[in-house]
């Protein structure tokens, strides 16, 4: 496919959905990108922790939009407030936790369109504020993570 033969996508606001009991917003996935990568919304509250992880496919990188957030990669951490960006290489374990004591609201960026689809699939439509209080279902986490080729580790290390 030539520069010619590209198409711009506009992506209207979606509807948000729920993972990890957190509101989140794909703002851009595999079908708006032409298979080049993913954009994701967050807003996470005060003291959430990610899980240490793996994306085997794909890097991924963390803009701090509002609030602030320490991301560890191998063991090296930086804290970044808003206009903070960090970048995490595939095959590499790492994870995230909102380090102030408001919540973050962050830009998930991934080298891929997997992310997307495997936040989609994860993830409930996000329709009621009650929603925010449920655990999430880390059995369906796991079985979908494995699909879309990351590893959940456990806990990120202290």
């Amino acid at each position: 496919m030539n520069a010619q033969d590209r198409i711009p996508t506009v992506s209207t606001t979606p509807a948000p959905y729920l993972f990890l009991s957190l509101p989140t917003w794909i703002r851009a996935g595999g079908t708006e990108t032409q298979g080049s990568l993913s954009l994701v919304e967050q807003i996470i509250p005060a003291s959430f922790a990610s899980a240490w992880h793996i994306h085997h496919d794909e890097d991924e990188s963390f803009y701090v939009l509002d609030g602030e957030i320490t991301v560890i990669v191998d063991r090296q951490s930086v804290t970044l407030g808003a206009g903070g960006f960090a970048y995490g290489p595939r095959g590499i374990a790492h994870g995230f936790h909102v380090s102030g004591d408001r919540p973050a609201h962050i830009l998930l960026i991934t080298s891929g369109p997997s992310f997307a689809e495997f936040i989609r699939e994860a993830s409930d439509p996000f329709v009621d504020p009650a929603q925010l209080k449920a655990a999430p279902d880390f059995a369906r986490l796991m079985a979908v993570a494995e699909k879309y080729g990351l590893s959940i580790l456990g806990p990120i290390p202290e």
